[in-house]
Formats: structure tokens, sequence, C-alpha cells
């Protein structure tokens, strides 16, 4: 049975409960991991990542699987991103108390592997150029490897329409472009 068939049928027998804490373990690690390659700091990635726990518990009733439950998750991560890089106080450190969501991701948090942070020095200098807006396209797609239809679920500005798949293979192809100069400017690649 796939997350989303797991996550849809607990949601449908009223354990809502299990049907959150369902979802943040089994995609919490790989949105964790696209929070931290795109705010490139891991307390600040931690921050947000809560934030994303909080709100997928508390949005998951009114999921409606119009998208996947992947793209919907990770448009939620882009949102708890969007919030904090706007919120002025965000510096004060202030800690919220720890709930249900909280503690399971610390857990999620804790199981990740060295390795994830070293692919991601790999292409830190060329990221740390990239607009936020650019670096979600790039994890989302390359990392993540999310359709292009979970991407646009992702971008897609508040009451806008999303925009269409052919518009987003442009802006990656872009994107590439734009990446493979910054790599030869840098001597990266010849």
């Amino acid at each position: 049975m796939s997350l989303e068939t797991r996550v849809q049928a607990l949601l449908a027998e009223g354990r809502v409960r299990e049907a959150a804490s369902t979802a943040i373990r089994q995609l919490g690690p790989q949105v964790l991991s696209y929070l931290s390659a795109l705010l490139r700091s891991e307390p600040d990635a931690h921050e947000v990542f809560s934030q994303f726990a909080e709100d997928l518990w508390k949005g998951l009733p009114g999921y409606r699987g119009e998208s996947s439950l992947r793209g919907w998750a990770y448009r939620i991560a882009w949102n708890a991103s969007a919030r904090f890089a706007r919120d002025p106080y965000r510096q004060r450190g202030r800690r919220l108390e720890t709930s249900e969501a909280s503690r399971i991701a610390e857990e999620v948090r804790s199981a990740l592997t060295p390795e994830r942070a070293w692919r991601r020095e790999r292409v830190a200098q060329l990221r740390e150029a990239l607009e936020p807006e650019e670096k979600t396209l790039l994890i989302l797609r390359v990392d993540r490897g999310l359709s292009w239809r979970e991407v646009a679920v992702v971008l897609t500005e508040e009451g806008s329409a999303p925009p269409s798949e052919a518009a987003l293979r442009k802006r990656f192809e872009r994107l590439k472009e734009k990446l493979g100069r910054a790599a030869r400017d840098k001597g990266l690649i010849d």
C-alpha cells in the first residue's frame, strides 16, 4: 500500500493523528533534506522543519488529494520557509513549546545520515548564488525527483494558476544553463 493510499485510508477512518504521524515520518527525511539545501543552515532548516511538521499535522484533515501527498507536503514546506524568511523576529531564537508533531520532527532530524550533508556541500557554491525559487526548482526536480506537476503545485503563487509544465521545463533549462556557466567560471567543469 502506497503512503498516499495509507494516509487517505487513515483519514477516511478518522485516524488523523496516525495519518499525520505516518506522513511526517515517511516524507520528513526528504523534506528536511530539501529545507537544509534551500536554507543552507541546519538550525534554520530544523526550525522550518518543525513548523512544516506542525502545519502538516494541522492541515492534513483538509488534504483533498488534488495533488500528490508528496507535492502537497513540499508546498507546505515551501510556505513554511517563505514565512520564516519574512519573519523579522526569527533571530530571537525563541523556541516554541514541544508538541507531538515537534517530537516526531526531532526524531526524523536525528535519523539523517552524514551522506546527505556531504552531497549538499558538493554543490553548495553554485546553489548559494541562486534565488530561493530557483533553488526550490532545482532541489525538487533533481534531488527529490518530483514530477513537473508536483513542482508546479509547490511553486504556485497564492491565488494564481499553477505554471504550465512547459514553462517550468523552460525555466529549468535556463537554470541549468546558468549553473553550467557558473560552474565553468569557477573552474568546476571544463
